[in-house]
């Protein structure tokens, strides 16, 4: 277990969670396959949304999946080596993945990292999470809408099932954040001109 002076832990536990965060899966995927720059497709958006609208739906779910448990790993390494700042590298994977460096700041919308957040810290929380994700696009066929409902009936699950109030606020400032990343979609959703799921304009 490392010891360094008490106030380098936060520290170290944000830029674990941050450098993982922060690695752009989808950007990645489908460079390395040829599918082109994520950037320059569909909505420009880095995550697996976007992806799917490559065509390559095997891309979408490794991009999913991956997206998730780069936050999920990178709260379990910070549980193994710096114990009890969890949240902190928590916040750190969720702002990596928002807004990394190596992208001028301009990541991805954070559904599925937070997802992967609520596997690693309240598990009960992350399965409703997939739940009301699932349900809310399949029930409208809005990405958008499928994130942004799963991300806030989070910090409600925590707070009905384990009573743990300072964990809801922090999903609950998750969530807003993710909601934040949504703002141009809910601007398309008032206007009706948001895009659903299999097609292949907008974001």
């Amino acid at each position: 277990m490392l010891t360094p002076d008490i106030a380098v832990l936060p520290i170290l536990s944000f830029l674990i969670g941050y450098a993982l965060g922060s690695i752009p899966f989808g950007i990645i995927l489908t460079k390395a396959t040829g599918a082109g720059d994520l950037r320059s497709i569909g909505s420009g958006n880095i995550g697996a949304t976007n992806v799917l609208r490559t065509g390559r739906k095997g891309l979408a779910a490794a991009t999913l999946i991956l997206d998730m448990l780069k936050a999920t790993a990178a709260i379990l390494i910070v549980h193994y080596l710096l114990p009890g700042h969890e949240g902190v590298a928590a916040i750190g994977a969720l702002i990596g993945h928002l807004y990394p460096v190596w992208l001028k700041f301009r990541g991805g919308k954070g559904v599925a990292t937070f997802l992967g957040i609520l596997i690693a810290m309240a598990p009960l929380a992350a399965l409703i999470f997939a739940g009301v994700w699932i349900g809310a696009l399949l029930l409208t066929r809005y990405s958008s809408v499928g994130g942004m409902s799963a991300s806030l009936s989070a910090p409600i699950a925590v707070l009905f099932l384990d009573g743990n109030v300072p964990l809801a606020m922090l999903f609950l400032g998750f969530a807003l954040l993710v909601v934040w990343k949504h703002r141009d979609n809910i601007v398309r959703l008032l206007q009706g001109t948001e895009s659903k799921v299999g097609r292949k304009t907008n974001g």
